[in-house]
């Protein structure tokens, strides 16, 4: 239970591009449609320290979207939290940058965006996108009080 709502946290043991059996597996199981889900991932384009809701939409790119939405049947309408991570600034140095630890600096930021989000989560649940895409998005670091 997580705000007063039945969530399912599913954590997969697959690499990020081959998580949609898991995610596939599970929402067949449980019989969670598309539309209420949040896939948690990693965002180049979005630099450390911030996150974004965003729902619906294309993979970007992205090898753990571009595997998920075929498992779902095709299925791109569910939420996504989308995780800043910065961009070394090559595309040649991407892999080894997604698969890297990151700076202590950088880990930090991430971890304070994703408390962010958990908290801006009560809000998406409540069926308010709104009011959550406008707190986790006017986050800028801070630890709030």
């Amino acid at each position: 239970m997580f705000a007063g709502h039945k969530l399912r946290l599913l954590i997969p043991t697959t690499f990020m591009n081959r998580s949609g059996k898991a995610v596939a597996a599970l929402a067949n199981f449980y019989k969670v449609d598309a539309q209420n889900m949040l896939i948690a991932h990693d965002e180049l384009d979005i630099s450390p320290g911030s996150a974004r809701f965003k729902f619906d939409g294309g993979h970007g790119g992205h090898n753990g979207l571009r595997d998920i939405i075929p498992a779902l049947g095709n299925r791109r309408d569910f939420h996504r939290l989308r995780i800043g991570i910065g961009h070394p600034g090559s595309a040649k140095q991407v892999s080894g940058y997604v698969l890297s630890k990151g700076s202590p600096e950088d880990r930090a930021a991430i971890a304070a965006s994703i408390d962010e989000a958990i908290r801006a989560l009560p809000l998406l649940l409540e069926g308010d996108a709104t009011k959550a895409m406008t707190r986790l998005h006017s986050f800028n670091g801070a630890t709030p009080a």
